[in-house]
């Protein structure tokens, strides 16, 4: 199977800090070009990395294959811009979001539709709920976040009180029994899983709207990208404490949802910005450590780490480009 991972590469753990040391890469060694339009969101195969997925917004997704450097297959189905992707536990299936107001269960091998669910609204987020590969919770451009069984296309649970479009969803606390979720309503709440009813509310006069959240390797904190052109850090879990101490500026994110990716050591942090840059922060000093220029047209909006090579970063801009950084 042309999915299998190349002879030799080791898996890492997700949220394993201690399993190698990373670096800030030094400069883009290759460029991903193939998709019409834009590129909205990257990700990359669980563990092993060695293949990249990409949505972009000519509505088609992309499977890249690392090592080769070429694209593999090209899943088309949807009608409009996809906006995002998630690849499940094993990475055997992919789930797409698009803005014709589907969402698509893909098989990654055979490009075979395994699924097609909608409410009739816009997906924002997807995310694969991490104790079992056949539910998957979307944010949607009604407020709520609705979890879907994927063999029957059902909606399982309905979580509705942010009061704008839900923007993200991370799962934190011992493997993801939580939910964090932001929305537009500059509010983030946390869930009990399967639960329709938040048992947090964070919100504060001061708070923008933070349109990314990541999890930090450690499972101590997620980061959000807020905007207010900063890149802001919470407790993940206890009390969900804005830690005022660790704050990431420097960038212009200005209205852009742009990734965040940390170094799987938790020592880096790394975001794209509205101008195209590519910046990179010590994760204890908080400090800038470097800013390239990744991307023309538009933001650099997704980046990605690769979980076992310790300097490889992935990069995708509205110019249709994904690039790689070593």
């Amino acid at each position: 199977s042309w999915m299998a991972p190349p002879s030799g590469v080791r898996g890492a753990e997700p949220f394993d800090t201690e399993d190698h040391a990373c670096f800030v890469p030094k400069k883009c060694v290759f460029r991903f070009t193939g998709h019409e339009k834009g590129v909205h969101r990257i990700r990359l195969f669980p563990r092993t990395g060695h293949l990249l997925l990409s949505a972009g917004l000519d509505g088609a997704c992309k499977v890249w294959s690392v090592e080769k450097r070429a694209c593999m297959r090209t899943y088309v189905g949807h009608s409009a811009a996809v906006r995002d992707v998630q690849f499940n536990n094993d990475g055997t299936r992919f789930v797409s979001a698009s803005f014709d107001r589907y969402l698509r269960m893909w098989d990654v091998e055979s490009g075979k539709v395994l699924g097609t669910y909608t409410n009739r609204r816009v997906p924002y987020v997807v995310k694969f709920y991490p104790h079992d590969d056949n539910t998957f919770v979307v944010g949607c451009s009604d407020n709520k976040i609705v979890a879907y069984d994927s063999k029957s296309g059902e909606i399982t649970q309905e979580y509705d009180h942010h009061l704008a479009p839900v923007n993200t969803i991370t799962f934190v606390e011992d493997d993801g029994t939580k939910m964090v979720t932001s929305s537009d309503d500059k509010k983030v709440l946390v869930w009990e899983w399967d639960i329709g009813v938040p048992i947090k509310y964070i919100s504060d006069p001061t708070m923008h709207s933070l349109p990314v959240v990541t999890m930090h390797p450690s499972e101590k904190f997620f980061l959000c990208q807020s905007l207010d052109n900063r890149i802001v850090v919470y407790q993940a879990g206890d009390r969900y404490g804005l830690q005022r101490k660790k704050k990431f500026e420097g960038h212009n994110v200005a209205g852009y949802a742009c990734d965040i990716s940390i170094s799987p050591d938790g020592r880096f942090v790394c975001s794209g910005d509205s101008g195209g840059k590519l910046c990179f922060w010590d994760f204890k000093r908080t400090r800038m450590l470097q800013k390239y220029h990744a991307h023309d047209k538009g933001p650099s909006i997704g980046t990605v780490w690769h979980p076992v090579e310790p300097s490889m970063v992935f990069t995708c801009g509205w110019d249709g480009i994904i690039k790689m950084w070593q």
